[in-house]
């Protein structure tokens, strides 16, 4: 399963940084209740831009775990689709 993962960026010690996310995609490979994922051909997409705008550049990390607390949005990479809801009884 290939996954879009937005995590929290790390703040300066002096914390004048807005927050900002960084967008990162791979293979899931595992996870577990705390919503730690292991992600294998991972890549990182740079937001250098002054206005947090993707610069269009991506950095290769390989076997990345991304700590559970610092995930913000998990989605499939080749997006979604909307289902009828299964739980609705038609009377």
């Amino acid at each position: 399963v290939c996954v879009c993962v937005y995590v929290k960026a790390p703040l300066p010690a002096d914390n004048t940084f807005p927050l900002s996310l960084n967008a990162v995609s791979g293979t899931l490979k595992g996870h577990d209740p705390l919503v730690n994922l292991v992600l294998d051909n991972c890549i990182e997409y740079m937001r250098e831009n002054e206005d947090g705008s993707n610069s269009g550049e991506t950095r290769d990390l390989g076997l990345v775990v991304c700590r559970g607390t610092a995930v913000i949005v998990i989605c499939p990479a080749d997006g979604m689709e909307e289902i009828a809801n299964p739980f609705i009884q038609e009377e």
